[in-house]
């Protein structure tokens, strides 16, 4: 089965911005504490299900991955750019990251106690997101829990905005629409925090940090 074209133009402009990504956003998990907080959260959620492992998905340079890590989290992270593997490969060479794409994860069934997801969704068309939930929901175990957060805003009058990122083409998301999917796709919500105009956005966006637990 061939790769959606999606998927290369995002992997392709990663990796010729890795360096550039990386240097821009190395103080992520310092300079902004509800984020930590969030993460840590999902660290000590998934601390107390088995099997206890969380999988930091698109996790880019690693930061956050490293991160979980601090926090005593059994982590690994998937991402889809090479060149962003190799620098957090660099950064974190005890931690195991490998490529992979959040459309097809080669993780077995019910393997993760927990999932971040930290804006990994925003390349993704709309039209892909079903699939991608459905992913989400097959790796988690019982109890699982997943935190995911995405820009966009509190209108539910359609899914997706497109908007023209620095590195590639990305989406706004509705936040009810998106817990909906979550929901078809079996997943529960458990909290959710709204961020208006985060700093880290630079563009006055909205932005959401959603927790879903997998059903025991």
């Amino acid at each position: 089965m061939s790769e959606p074209d999606f998927l290369r133009t995002t992997r392709d402009s990663y990796d010729a911005a890795a360096e550039q990504y990386a240097e821009l956003s190395h103080n992520t998990a310092e300079d902004f504490p509800l984020d930590r907080a969030l993460v840590g959260v999902l660290a000590e959620l998934a601390g107390a299900t088995p099997p206890g492992t969380v999988a930091d998905i698109g996790c880019g340079p690693g930061l956050l991955t490293g991160h979980l890590r601090d926090l005593g989290a059994d982590v690994f992270g998937v991402d889809l750019s090479p060149e962003m593997l190799a620098i957090a490969r660099r950064e974190h060479p005890d931690i195991t990251f490998t490529e992979g794409s959040l459309t097809s994860l080669e993780i077995a069934d019910d393997a993760l106690a927990g999932i971040l997801s930290r804006y990994s969704i925003i390349h993704t068309p709309p039209e892909h997101l079903p699939g991608v939930f459905a992913e989400f929901h097959r790796v988690l175990a019982p109890g699982g829990h997943l935190l995911l957060s995405f820009f966009g805003n509190t209108d539910a009058s359609q899914l997706a905005w497109p908007f023209d990122h620095k590195v590639a083409l990305a989406y706004r998301l509705s936040f009810d629409r998106v817990a909906a999917l979550l929901e078809d796709a079996g997943l529960t919500e458990t909290a959710r925090m709204i961020e208006q105009s985060p700093a880290h956005s630079r563009r006055g966006f909205e932005s959401a940090s959603l927790l879903f637990r997998k059903p025991a």
